[in-house]
């Protein structure tokens, strides 16, 4: 009978930077992730399924040679065993001498203990829905009276990172995420509206808060208008803006940009750092320390790309404005790219954003109530990118677009397929509200520590209409 031995996530990083180093690699950086998950889902007014899952992941990233000359390798696997652990290794260790030589070859970040180093894993319950679920009991049964349907699910997990080099690197880094996504319909079906929040531990989540809303956008349906495409004024609510803001914080890239395949790419070569990008006094700034959108304070990379690379493992993270004043101050930058690109700092990407406009205050009944005729938009899906050089974005409505007349939500409309870019409308907007924490509903279960504004767009591309509902 075979033993199989269950290595902790600092015994599983000492052990594969042994059998690394034995097996002739230069260089090694080896990354554990361990995940706690707990959810819940609804439907019909019924709480339906709940659960819990673990889950782990290990990445070895090997390296050989020295200088300009040095290679590396990338093998990764759920969790290993010590057994398939040298095979992991030694894949790792095989891919680098198989590559040629790595054109973002830098020095393996130095070594340093962080706090936290000897401690397990942290983990999440169901437990963590403790003041949640019983509101969203009360949320459901008063659904049910009222004639309501609704739907929806929470997720909370836990992710716990360890990084090890052969440099003397040791990090950890414990992280919480969670979000909620609520849909409300009509008796009949035939109407439905969408809330959804973000949070770290769901203390700040409040279910009959969000249904709530949800029967206020029901009740705006109750008259339904057809209005035909072309360009609205339209208010965009925090998480609609986070649809397209997300888009705008991915494509930050310096070598993209650098290399003109990028709407940061200046028409006569190299990018548009230093360039006004908005007449509005607009920031976009990523803080891996922001409250209550703590990312990862260090560099995270398994693969090589565009803005990272990994070399960079373990790299100290800092505050990066990457527009401020309306200006682009800085791209996503690795150290290699930052030298290839000449750009000003080393700024490799952060795990939030926070999107804000200086001066704004206000909410988006604020926005609505300034507004003569037009639209609202709650939340948009299916995006897409239809010209890199533009940004320009496809994608549609869903799940509420309301007409506005005279400062008042009046009734709903029919869904469109709209054309935009992101970064057009930071210049074309008239008024914003104040920054909050949103939830995107296109990206928002893999990128959701964000915070937006509402926005003002005088003329929001609705290109065509649409049959989605």
């Amino acid at each position: 009978m075979t033993t199989v031995i269950q290595l902790t996530p600092q015994d599983t990083i000492e052990r594969a930077l042994d059998l690394a180093a034995a097996e002739g690699a230069d260089g090694c950086v080896v990354l554990v992730a361990e995940t706690s998950s707990a959810n819940l889902r609804w439907a019909n007014n019924t709480l339906t399924t709940n659960g819990a899952m673990r889950g782990s992941s290990v990445t070895v990233i090997a390296t050989v040679g020295a200088g300009e000359g040095t290679a590396a390798g990338v093998a990764g696997r759920s969790s290993a065993t010590e057994a398939e652990l040298r095979d992991l290794v030694s894949a790792a260790v095989a891919a680098a001498r198989a590559a040629g030589p790595a054109e973002d070859a830098r020095p393996l970040v130095d070594g340093t203990v962080g706090s936290g180093w000897d401690e397990e894993p942290d983990e999440t319950s169901v437990n963590v829905y403790e003041k949640f679920a019983p509101a969203l009991g009360e949320a459901l049964s008063r659904a049910g009276k009222e004639n309501r349907w609704l739907y929806g699910f929470a997720d909370h997990e836990v992710i716990t990172l360890y990084v090890g080099s052969s440099t003397g690197l040791r990090l950890r880094q414990s992280l919480p995420r969670g979000f909620v996504t609520a849909t409300g319909k009509s008796s009949d079906l035939s109407q439905s509206a969408w809330v959804g929040a973000a949070t770290r531990d769901f203390s700040d989540i409040d279910p009959l808060a969000i249904d709530a809303e949800l029967t206020r956008r029901l009740g705006w349906a109750t008259r339904t208008v057809a209005v035909d495409a072309g360009r609205h004024p339209t208010v965009l609510t925090p998480a609609a803006v986070a649809d397209l803001a997300t888009y705008v914080y991915w494509r930050l890239e310096g070598r993209d940009a650098y290399e003109g395949r990028s709407v940061f790419s200046k028409p006569s070569g190299g990018t548009r750092i230093g360039d006004v990008l908005s007449p509005h006094p607009v920031g976009l700034r990523s803080d891996p320390h922001l409250a209550g959108l703590e990312s990862f304070p260090f560099a995270v990379a398994r693969s090589s790309g565009g803005s990272s690379s990994v070399f960079d493992n373990g790299l100290t993270l800092t505050a990066t404005d990457w527009i401020r004043g309306g200006k682009l101050e800085n791209l996503m930058q690795s150290r290699f790219t930052a030298d290839l690109t000449g750009a000003p700092a080393v700024t490799p990407p952060i795990g939030n954003y926070v999107l804000s406009v200086d001066g704004a205050t206000g909410s988006v009944d604020d926005l609505v109530a300034g507004l003569d005729r037009g639209l609202l938009v709650t939340c948009l899906w299916y995006i897409r990118v239809v010209d890199p050089q533009t940004l320009l974005l496809t994608g549609l409505t869903r799940d509420g677009v309301y007409l506005v007349e005279n400062g008042e939500v009046t009734g709903a409309v029919n869904n469109f397929r709209f054309n935009e870019s992101p970064v057009d409308l930071l210049a074309r907007f008239t008024a914003a509200g104040a920054t909050v924490p949103s939830f995107s509903r296109e990206w928002g279960d893999e990128f959701s520590r964000t915070a937006t504004p509402p926005l003002l767009v005088p003329d929001f591309n609705m290109s065509s209409v649409s049959q989605a509902s």
